[in-house]
């Protein structure tokens, strides 16, 4: 039974994952959960209480493997730069991963205040890893400049999501650039 349970819970947060790069937030709602999965709607509810509960443990099963494939790359760079690099250019590549798109879901969704803190906090430890990197290339302030650096990552997300007229790897680039001249100076 649990195992069943296990199971069916992973198809719809599957399903959400679908719905949310299919759609966005809008697109997520329980009759298209029940629809995609074979499940009554009434059943949704016995795994989650409300959209917004669907998000959050999406968020809480993805954004780790999203922030330690981060980490991996950032780790196979041999320079402090490398690293900066890795942290940006890996965040844009996931950009079109449907584990990101339930990421960049939150700033849409109506969380509570508790689940908006476990994302921040999650998101706090992505930043954690330039940090080091900043520390290694001897900036002054490396927590600032690293809050920086992913608000570059941010702005460049919310470009390539919105289907801007440039090209994602000119996006990409750009904001590799940018990130690279900011430490740098």
């Amino acid at each position: 039974m649990a195992e069943h349970r296990s199971m069916q819970r992973a198809a719809l947060l599957d399903a959400a994952r679908s719905l949310l790069s299919e759609g966005g937030t809008e697109a997520l709602t329980f009759p298209a959960l029940a629809e995609r999965t074979g499940l009554a709607r009434s059943s949704v509810y016995e795994y989650f209480r409300s959209r917004a509960a669907v998000v959050e443990e999406l968020c809480e099963v993805d954004f780790p493997v999203w922030a330690a494939e981060v980490e991996t790359a950032m780790e196979r760079a041999a320079s402090g730069e490398g690293k900066v690099e890795a942290y940006v250019r890996h965040q844009l590549a996931l950009v079109g991963d449907r584990r990101h798109r339930a990421v960049v879901a939150i700033s849409a969704s109506e969380l509570d205040a508790g689940a908006r803190e476990k994302i921040r906090a999650a998101h706090g430890g992505l930043v954690a890893m330039i940090v080091e990197a900043l520390a290694e290339l001897g900036h002054e302030q490396p927590r600032l400049a690293a809050m920086l650096v992913q608000g570059v990552v941010d702005a460049a997300v919310r470009r390539i999501e919105l289907g801007a007229a440039e090209d994602p790897t000119v996006i990409t680039e750009a904001a590799v650039a940018m990130a690279l001249r900011g430490v740098r100076g």
